[in-house]
């Protein structure tokens, strides 16, 4: 029982092709419809489409990555009840239409914040990297967020000071457009007026408050993905900490626990993402899959490598903290106790070989999840086979 190989694709617009796709020996793809506004009804039209494309390249689409979540739904403000009856009418669509898994996430504002997507590897590639020290920098003295001086110690103050000061005018518009890159599938930017509207709508909403939003949400949408057979997939935060003074609250096991918790449910569950929890030490990757292994519906493999100081970047699949021996071990046990073959797909990868010429969605060009891909595959085969003796 082996994983089901996927990779995600961001539609007809991606440079990397479905056929680029298919030869790199998947059989499935992972993809959402960017172009429907968030909130609005995916139409069983605009699915079908979709799903043609992608049989058209002899693979299939079963998994959803991301089924987004209105801003208002995860405040309570303004239309979120119809948005929710809008999102649970998608679910009905999706599901009319063969797809088995919906991933999706509830991180405020921004999803996933790097502060460079072409970190230079010691072998000539480029990777994505957090910098802490930068990220202090762009939120005190070029987004300018107000009251931001009680989110960061003096000493964090002072080497973010620091640092900008030494930065050149282009590292800086670069550190600029990294830090406000908009959602992954879109090739626009926020700009700094827009964040920080939208980070005041944010006031007074805690982490406690935030993580009874998401508890309610779904308290309505999990009735009806059991309903019709889907299972909801979460994605941790990605970092699983606060970013800009916004609470994150799936970042660590109890944030899982807890939310499974709240809405018991087989179509509950997890997108288990090894890179997202893996930044922070506390996390137990491979305990996660021992305990929760029963919720998660998609797993995401890759590796961080994080530094005391709360810097962190992508590195190689088999390297940097996450342990993943251990963990493609712990996935191949559950698979074998549940009889499922989990969808996965290698998660980020290295801009490599002639992609260092191209233009790609950042973490997502070919060669490098082609490389990470193999590298998972030969793993899990071996351990599987060891397993099987």
């Amino acid at each position: 029982m082996l994983m089901e190989e996927t990779m995600r694709w961001f539609g007809p617009n991606d440079p990397v092709s479905l056929w680029d796709i298919r030869q790199a020996g998947c059989t499935g793809v992972v993809t959402a419809l960017h172009h429907i506004p968030v909130s609005d009804v995916w139409t069983i039209e605009e699915i079908n489409k979709r799903k043609e494309l992608i049989g058209a390249a002899e693979m299939t689409w079963t998994i959803i990555e991301s089924l987004p979540v209105h801003e208002d739904i995860k405040k309570q403000t303004g239309n979120y009840k119809q948005y929710i009856e809008n999102y649970k009418e998608s679910l009905r669509n999706v599901a009319e239409c063969g797809l088995k898994v919906v991933t999706y996430n509830f991180m405020p504002v921004l999803d996933w914040v790097r502060t460079d997507i072409s970190y230079a590897m010691p072998d000539g590639s480029k990777a994505l990297r957090f910098e802490k020290n930068a990220f202090i920098a762009f939120d005190l003295f070029m987004l300018q967020r107000p009251g931001i001086e009680s989110d960061y110690t003096e000493a964090e103050i002072n080497n973010a000071r620091q640092h900008f000061e030494t930065m050149t005018e282009t590292a800086k518009q670069k550190l600029f457009n990294n830090a406000l890159l908009g959602l992954p599938g879109s090739d626009e930017a926020f700009t700094p007026q827009q964040v920080l509207k939208a980070l005041d709508t944010y006031k007074g909403i805690d982490a406690d408050r935030l993580k009874q939003h998401l508890f309610y949400f779904l308290q309505q949408v999990v009735p009806v993905a059991e309903e019709c057979g889907l299972k909801m997939a979460i994605h941790p935060d990605d970092p699983p900490y606060s970013v800009l003074g916004l609470p994150r609250v799936v970042s660590t096991e109890k944030d899982l626990t807890d939310l499974i918790n709240a809405a018991p449910s087989p179509a509950n569950g997890l997108c288990y993402c090894t890179g997202s929890l893996g930044v922070r030490a506390d996390n137990d990757l491979q305990g996660i899959v021992k305990r929760l292994g029963d919720f998660i519906h998609f797993v995401h493999l890759r590796s961080t490598k994080r530094d005391e100081a709360g810097n962190f970047f992508e590195a190689a699949h088999l390297a940097g903290d996450v342990d993943m021996y251990t963990v493609v071990k712990e996935l191949v046990l559950l698979m074998k106790r549940r009889n499922v073959s989990l969808p996965m797909r290698p998660d980020h990868g290295h801009q490599m070989l002639d992609d260092l010429n191209k233009k790609t969605y950042p973490g997502y060009s070919a060669i490098g999840r082609l490389k990470a891909l193999a590298e998972l595959r030969g793993l899990e085969l071996a351990i599987s086979r060891r397993m099987g003796k």
